[in-house]
């Protein structure tokens, strides 16, 4: 890991750590409205969920209990919210609430059936390999779902997103990621491509896994060692409680 990648996590998490406690009252409610789009979505298929960037875990009583939802987070202030939640809220489709860096993440190839990342990519040193990741925890004929801010220079929305950059950049964001850094390195199909409240400052994306091996990238490379060690298949996921 480079320096500067040290000092950007770093950076994201002290700034997570100063808005864990009024995040849900902050910008959680200004994201709601996204959120409940992509909960809504993920409802209509079956398996395994998995959230990345579950934050506090605003949307895991969104989701309908057919579900099996396992929830990452960088942020161990953020994470003490979710487990709150499952437990008070008694979530028991929520498989398990684990801090994990996304870039890196400790499971194996297709373990998933939906991977969801809502308003992540602009927070994360590499949104490259996180891409990546999301993709490879995929299952063939899965769907990768994301929810995020993409620049735009002109118009109403290019003004407001200036407006916006201060406290985008004290959230630990990136305000001019632009939405090529991901659709460009992707082997994924780009499927829709929504608009979201409030004046479009969000977009949704979701893209499908092609169903066929052959076509993944991961079928050609090496297997990391230890990755069968680390499948949740083979232990158990750490206790939300």
């Amino acid at each position: 890991m480079t320096v500067a990648k040290r000092i950007d996590e770093k950076s994201v998490l002290k700034a997570y750590a100063r808005w864990a406690p009024v995040y849900d009252y902050s910008f959680g409610l200004f994201a709601e409205s996204g959120r409940k789009h992509a909960v809504h979505e993920i409802n209509k298929r079956v398996g395994r969920v998995l959230e990345v960037g579950v934050g506090t875990g605003m949307s895991l009583p969104q989701y309908q209990r057919h579900l099996k939802i396992t929830g990452i987070d960088l942020s161990p202030d953020m994470l003490a919210k979710a487990r709150d939640k499952v437990r008070e809220k008694k979530l028991n489709h929520v498989e398990g609430i684990r801090e994990m860096d996304a870039s890196v993440m400790d499971f194996s190839d297709g373990r998933f059936d939906t991977v969801v990342a809502m308003y992540v990519m602009t927070v994360v040193p590499d949104p490259v390999k996180v891409m990546n990741e999301l993709e490879r925890v995929c299952k063939p004929g899965g769907e990768v779902i994301i929810i995020n801010h993409f620049a735009q220079d002109h118009g109403i929305r290019g003004r407001v997103e200036r407006w916006m950059a201060p406290a985008s950049r004290a959230l630990g964001w990136h305000p001019d990621f632009k939405i090529d850094t991901i659709t460009d390195i992707t082997d994924l199909k780009l499927v829709e491509s929504k608009p979201l409240w409030p004046l479009g400052l969000f977009t949704l994306l979701r893209f499908k896994k092609p169903a066929s091996v052959s076509n993944l990238r991961s079928a050609s490379e090496p297997v990391l060692e230890g990755a069968v060690a680390s499948d949740p298949a083979a232990k158990p996921l750490e206790n939300v409680g």
